[in-house]
């Protein structure tokens, strides 16, 4: 296993291991705000963006007392999005920047891609293992779920934990009324098998001595970071086993 400094910066996958990836909040804000002209309005406590008629809002209340730092909600018809701390950032972002094309503003739609795949076809694309009833699918490690709950104000969860330790749990609640294509597009980021970039002090303690987590250098000579990151996930050959010795 290779030593990292704690501020190197890695490539790491899968994503939902990697920790939030705070150095990237700007993409999550920065769009919404710049290319589609919502409002901003900042406090000590929460920075708040709002649709230009106030249909939608966007809220990042990084010291919420419940860890919860993200909240997206649509006032008419009504949904609601809460996602935790230690999400990865890049799938935060895939919601909030395709969020004003499922809103009816098509302004840079040609630079911001929405999955048209289902929650089923992403699944499987990226090896996801269903349930027997089809409520959930679990990442092949096990580590990260996502259920269908049809009850009144959830309609699908993320959640995520390394062997319960405290600074791995993230959640993500998406209420009935989100539109599908949001929730998708939350999950296709999450679930994606590109590697996200971090500093090695970022990715939570308890996910880097799993042997789901591939952690490899952010820049490498020769053949490219990614490259180099795509060739840690191929398994290695076992050695064949040394012949029984003859008594």
């Amino acid at each position: 296993m290779t030593d990292f400094a704690p501020t190197d910066r890695v490539l790491v996958s899968p994503r939902y291991l990697a920790g939030a990836g705070t150095d990237k909040i700007t993409d999550v804000i920065g769009p919404l705000v710049h290319l589609f002209d919502w409002r901003a309005e900042q406090n000590p406590q929460q920075v708040r963006l709002t649709h230009p008629q106030g249909t939608a809002a966007l809220e990042f209340t990084p010291e919420s007392p419940d860890g919860l730092w993200w909240k997206i909600e649509n006032v008419e018809p009504h949904w609601q999005i809460q996602i935790s701390r230690q999400a990865p950032i890049e799938a935060v972002s895939a919601i909030a920047q395709s969020l004003p094309q499922l809103l009816g503003d098509h302004r840079h739609a040609e630079q911001i891609s929405i999955t048209t795949l289902s929650l089923r076809e992403i699944a499987v694309t990226n090896r996801w293992v269903r349930a027997p009833d089809n409520s959930a699918y679990s990442s092949p490690d096990s580590h990260c779920s996502v259920h269908h709950r049809p009850r009144p104000g959830v309609g699908w969860s993320f959640e995520h934990s390394v062997y319960d330790g405290f600074d791995t749990h993230w959640s993500a609640t998406f209420t009935d009324a989100v539109p599908a294509p949001l929730v998708a597009q939350f999950f296709s980021h999450l679930a994606s098998s590109t590697p996200v970039e971090r500093q090695y002090r970022e990715i939570p303690f308890l996910s880097r001595d799993l042997s789901a987590a591939i952690i490899t250098p952010a820049h490498s000579a020769g053949l490219g970071a990614h490259v180099h990151h795509a060739l840690a996930q191929i398994p290695q050959p076992r050695p064949p086993a040394a012949p029984p010795r003859r008594p």
